[in-house]
């Protein structure tokens, strides 16, 4: 199995929790536990109980579960950055690059590009569930100081850039990646749980490939081009 070790913002945490066996049975059963739960009914006293700890431990590692939450789609985000600079590097039609990484924002995730700690699958249904709690919050401008919407900047700077390549003239590449990114955990939620608002039906085996080519359909006519893998 893979193992990836992300440098992300120390401001998300009070100790790293990737430096100690603790810090990372915390990750680990966290994302467990905020898949299984939902993130309002997570709590660290339930944390500690799952991992034979106590609150305090826990919060020895995070000042708060919000925190936490930040930590984990952080991790997702750097985690999603690296892999589409890895599989769009040697790549130099710029049609072909955004294709890839819209394959790679709609694809199910898998166990085994993750770290040992990371349940991929978990984490991704977190990001879909969750990730707008993030920001849409009282504290966000503070947050945002601190820095820790950067790795979601970062992966819609790329993609921006890469939309700017396809058609230079295209007014909105920011707003576009933005969109894109949201939208598709929109869908992602609407099949599963509220199917009436759209046309992605969930189908485990299926629906992301329905996603990709909607996201395709959506991508390039804004562009006002097309694309046809070869």
């Amino acid at each position: 199995m893979a193992t990836l070790a992300f440098k992300l913002q120390e401001s998300l945490f009070l100790r790293n929790p990737d430096s100690t066996e603790l810090g990372q049975k915390i990750i680990k059963n966290s994302v467990r536990l905020i898949d299984k739960l939902g993130f309002e009914d997570f709590t660290f006293k339930k944390l500690a109980d799952e991992i034979q700890s106590t609150e305090a431990s826990v919060y020895r590692y995070f000042e708060n579960k919000h925190r936490l939450l930040l930590y984990l789609i952080d991790w997702y985000w750097t985690w999603l950055e690296y892999k589409i600079d890895y599989a769009t590097n040697n790549i130099r039609d710029p049609k072909e690059k955004l294709a890839i990484c819209l394959k790679l924002l709609t694809e199910e995730k898998k166990q085994d590009v993750y770290s040992e700690v990371m349940d991929g699958k978990a984490l991704q249904r977190i990001v879909m569930a969750e990730f707008e709690k993030t920001y849409l919050t009282k504290q966000v401008d503070s947050d945002n100081k601190d820095g820790v919407f950067l790795p979601y900047k970062a992966v819609c700077k790329r993609i921006a850039e890469i939309i700017k390549e396809v058609n230079p003239a295209f007014a909105f590449p920011s707003t576009l990646a933005s969109t894109l990114i949201l939208s598709i955990n929109h869908q992602l939620y609407y099949a599963e749980h509220l199917p009436s608002l759209t046309d992605i039906k969930f189908n485990p085996q299926k629906h992301y490939d329905k996603l990709f080519e909607f996201m395709q359909v959506l991508t390039f006519n804004a562009l006002n081009t097309r694309y046809h893998a070869e």
